[in-house]
C-alpha cells in the first residue's frame, strides 16, 4: 500500500547487528536511519540488544528478546518474534520493511511482511556464504545455506548490493536478479592523509622513517588471518605490522606474529590517526562484500594490498591503486607488498590515486540514493 499523503513515510528496519557491537554492518545501518529520520522519515528498528551499547545509536529502538550466538557470543541471535513484537511492528503500520540480515529473525520479518502484504526491501552486507568455509564442521552446510539465500532474497521486492562484484557472484550463485546498487560513502575529510602523526608512531614505539604495514579487521578467520600471517611472515625489508581490531581469533595472529603490534578496536581519532600514520594497508578478505576499511585507507592515502574478491575488486584498481592478489596466495600479497616498501614513489603514486578515487565516493549521494528507492517502489505499487 502506498503511503498516506497526510503522514509521514513509514519505514520499519529488522537487523540483527544495530549498536551492540561496532561492526560495518551496524554502523552503516546508523548512518542510514539517522539520514532518513533528518529527511523526515518515521522509523523503528526492531534488533537485538546488550546491557551495554558499544556506541550510541540512532533511531528508535524496539529490543528483541535474543541470545548470544553459540561460539561467537558477541553476536547476538534471535530464536523467533514474539507474538508482542509482531503486534508492535504492525501497529507501527510501516509502508515497507527493510531487512538488513537473513537469518531467523529476517525470515520471520519476511513471513510477516508477506503475510500482511507489506513491501519487503533488503541490504546485502556480508558474503555469509564464504563464512562457513572456514568452519569445518560448518563447511558442509554451504550449498544448503546458498539456497537458503536465493529463497530469502528473492523472495523480497528489491535487495540492495554494495558493489558491482558482489552483485556478479550472486548472480553467478543463482540468485534472483533483483539488485539496485547501494555502495557505502566515506568522510574524506575524516579519513585524511593529512592526519598522519609522529607523534601517534611515537607512542607505539614506531620510529619516524620505519615503514607501518597496516590491518584493520575484526579478528575472526573468515577475514583469513591465515594468509594474512602467513604473507607477512614472508617478508623480509625492514618494516613494521600494526593490527586494529579485536576478535576471537586475535591469540592466533599474536601467537603467529609476535613481533605485530596489537591496539585492539580504535574509533575516533584515533583509527584516523593509525590509517594516516601507516605506509600500505593489507587486506586479504574475501568475505566482503564493500570493504569499508579498505575504503578509509584509500582516503588516508594509503596503497591497498587486497583480496582479488568481492567487495575489493570494485574498489582498488590493481596497478593503480594498489595491487590484488588471490586470496590463498600467500606468496603472492607478500611480493606486492615488497614492491611498495623498497619504491617509496611508488606507494606515493598510488596513495594519491587511491585517495583520488576515495573522493569518488560519497554519503550524502548513497543515503539519498536509498531513500529514493523506499519512494519510487511505493510509487510504482500505488493503486
Amino acid at each position: 500500500m502506498a503511503p498516506a499523503q497526510t503522514r509521514a513515510l513509514r519505514i520499519v528496519l529488522v537487523t540483527s547487528s544495530y549498536n551492540y557491537i561496532a561492526d560495518g554492518v551496524a554502523l552503516t545501518l546508523n548512518r542510514l536511519v539517522g539520514y532518513l529520520e533528518q529527511q523526515g522519515v518515521e522509523v523503528r528498528v526492531f534488533t537485538p540488544t546488550a546491557e551495554t551499547p558499544a556506541f550510541a545509536h540512532n533511531g528508535t529502538i524496539v529490543p528483541v528478546p535474543s541470545m548470544p550466538l553459540p561460539g561467537r557470543p558477541e553476536y547476538r541471535l534471535v530464536p523467533r518474534m514474539p507474538g508482542g513484537i509482531k503486534r508492535e511492528l504492525l501497529e507501527f503500520a510501516p509502508d515497507i520493511i527493510h531487512i538488513a540480515v537473513p537469518d531467523l529473525l529476517g525470515q520471520a520479518a519476511l513471513a510477516l511482511a508477506n503475510a500482511n502484504r507489506i513491501p519487503v526491501v533488503a541490504t546485502y552486507h556480508t558474503r555469509y556464504e564464504t563464512y562457513l568455509r572456514h568452519y569445518w564442521y560448518l563447511a558442509p552446510f554451504e550449498g544448503l545455506l546458498t539456497r537458503m539465500l536465493r529463497r530469502f532474497y528473492g523472495a523480497c521486492r528489491e535487495v540492495y548490493v554494495p558493489s558491482d562484484s558482489t552483485r556478479d557472484a550472486l548472480l553467478a550463485d543463482g540468485l534472483k536478479n533483483n539488485f539496485k546498487p547501494w555502495p557505502r560513502g566515506i568522510e574524506t575529510d575524516r579519513f585524511n592523509p593529512r592526519l598522519r602523526s609522529a607523534a601517534w608512531r611515537a607512542r607505539l614505539g614506531i620510529g619516524e622513517d620505519e615503514l607501518v604495514v597496516l590491518h584493520v579487521s575484526r579478528l575472526v578467520r573468515e577475514k583469513r588471518l591465515d594468509t594474512l600471517t602467513a604473507a607477512l611472515q614472508q617478508l623480509t625489508m625492514p618494516h613494521r605490522v600494526v593490527i586494529v581490531g579485536n576478535g576471537p581469533d586475535r591469540g592466533f595472529v599474536e601467537a603467529e606474529l609476535p613481533h605485530a603490534i596489537f591496539t585492539g578496536f580504535l574509533g575516533g581519532d584515533e583509527l584516523t590517526a593509525a590509517y594516516a600514520s601507516s605506509d600500505i594497508f593489507f587486506f586479504p578478505s574475501d568475505s566482503e562484500s564493500f570493504g569499508n576499511v579498505t575504503l578509509e585507507a584509500m582516503a588516508s592515502g594509503l596503497p591497498c594490498v587486497c583480496a582479488d574478491a568481492t567487495g575489493s575488486r570494485s574498489l582498488v584498481v590493481d596497478g593503480q591503486t594498489g595491487f590484488l592478489a588471490p586470496p590463498d596466495d600467500a606468496a603472492a600479497f607478500a611480493h606486492h607488498i615488497t614492491a611498495l616498501a623498497m619504491d617509496a614513489g611508488l606507494r606515493t603514486r598510488m596513495g594519491q590515486a587511491a585517495r583520488a578515487r576515495a573522493l569518488t565516493f560519497s554519503w550524502d549521494e548513497t543515503l539519498a540514493r536509498m531513500l529514493g528507492y523506499y519512494r519510487a517502489l511505493l510509487a510504482g505499487t500505488a493503486p
